[in-house]
């Protein structure tokens, strides 16, 4: 792809990141957008920030300089909104939210989605991760190809939620079977069919959690339901049934494809870096450092999904944005920028050995999971399923290679995969 032809000028830089050329490699654009464009107006009017300091400085002055759409401005952002269930629902997930409700929320999910249940769901992550690879072993040793996208990416948070949540496994499959329709319909550019498609699957999603909830209400357990329908004897604010639905399909939604994809992406880079993989060989410090590198490289989202609305006209880059606009950033293509990350198309997972969650070894956030106020809930659950699952794959099947090119699907915004077929051993034709 010659990216300097092809974007000498760029009207619209959510189509070319939805280009087949941008959909097999999207970096060499988003190294054009940092160089020449990096604050751009799309034809649409939607900005897009490209650099990792504006992009980090974005992230922060959310709630300040940046906001989300006022109720009463859903139809201006979301044209379709007045018919459709998921935007809607969309619209009422904690992401959209301004403060003061978004404090609110945020503190009574805080509440009980606490980094300590996360860490005591351990257990069970690695019980799920070893019965998965079990159940691919006997026909990787036959010599045949696995899709490990199939049968252990996209399965592993599946049944991780139906852990979480306290539901069926099978119930979570039915669920999952509609979140890519859900997420192509939430698209800025989807289709009226993909809309009406979105919404019935998220119709099904809102009927099932509504059910859900009220089992949980007769019949607590020891899930993340029971606890946030259940009462808190110090605390006399509770979620309405219908903000712990919008807040359970938003879930749903934000960290099941995400994960899949990152693991489909750090399975990858074992493949394509043998070299690193003695990161997974040398305790939870390493397997941290080598989560971290696959999520600055790879981020699952391309671009932040939810409008921040400009308090201000904002200058930025010698651009103007002005009041009232609608801004997003381009995640994947801040964790690439060279004025955060030396050498950033290089995987190295160095940049965050013993450091924090994150932050690099000179002190450079990596921002996949977002910053700010609406940081990612689920960051941890994310990493602790990574943390989980390479080590094991590299212990149980040291000699794993591709047996073909991985599909991807088509999205501008999830960079996510259809296949991944797998097997033991290179096969020499």
């Amino acid at each position: 792809m010659d990216v300097q032809a092809a974007t000498a000028v760029c009207r619209d830089a959510f189509a070319e990141l939805a280009s087949p050329a941008c959909l097999h490699d999207p970096y060499p654009f988003m190294r054009w957008l940092r160089e020449h464009d990096p604050v751009h107006r799309s034809a649409s009017g939607l900005f897009l920030l490209s650099r990792h300091a504006d992009i980090l400085w974005a992230l922060k002055a959310t709630g300040d300089a940046f906001r989300g759409p006022a109720p009463g401005e859903l139809a201006r952002y979301f044209p379709r909104a007045a018919a459709s269930l998921s935007l809607n629902l969309l619209a009422s997930t904690l992401a959209m939210k301004n403060p003061p409700a978004h404090t609110r929320l945020r503190r009574l999910i805080s509440r009980d989605f606490t980094m300590r249940q996360i860490d005591d769901l351990r257990p069970s992550i690695a019980r799920i991760v070893a019965a998965r690879l079990d159940g691919m072993a006997p026909a990787l040793e036959r010599g045949e190809a696995v899709d490990l996208h199939r049968e252990f990416a996209l399965a592993l948070p599946m049944l991780v939620f139906a852990e979480l949540f306290g539901m069926p496994q099978d119930d979570m499959f039915g669920l999952a079977a509609g979140i890519g329709a859900i997420l192509e319909g939430l698209s800025p550019h989807a289709s009226d069919p993909q809309l009406a498609a979105a919404d019935a699957a998220s119709a099904r999603v809102k009927a099932y959690f509504g059910g859900l909830i009220q089992r949980k209400r007769t019949d607590p357990r020891f899930d993340i339901v029971s606890m946030l329908v259940g009462a808190h004897d110090d605390d006399a604010d509770t979620l309405s049934d219908a903000e712990l639905i919008s807040m359970l399909w938003g879930m749903l939604l934000g960290g099941f494809a995400t994960t899949a994809a990152t693991i489909d992406h750090a399975v990858l880079a074992m493949l394509a870096y043998p070299q690193q993989r003695h990161w997974l060989q040398g305790g939870a410090v390493g397997v941290k450092a080598f989560v971290e590198e696959v999520l600055r490289c790879d981020a699952p989202a391309m671009f932040s999904s939810i409008p921040r609305i400009a308090q201000r006209d904002i200058e930025l880059g010698g651009v103007v944005i002005p009041k009232n606009a609608d801004v997003r950033v381009l995640i994947a293509s801040g964790n690439r920028d060279p004025d955060a990350f030396a050498d950033p198309d290089r995987f190295d997972p160095a940049r965050f050995y013993g450091t924090s969650p994150g932050m690099s070894t000179d002190g450079q956030i990596m921002l996949s999971f977002g910053h700010g106020i609406h940081f990612c809930l689920g960051a941890q659950l994310a990493r602790v399923q990574l943390a989980e699952s390479l080590p094991r794959i590299q212990a149980r099947f040291p000699t794993l290679a591709l047996a073909g090119q991985p599909t991807r699907e088509p999205s501008a915004f999830l960079r996510t995969f259809r296949a991944l077929p797998v097997r033991l051993h290179a096969q020499v034709s």
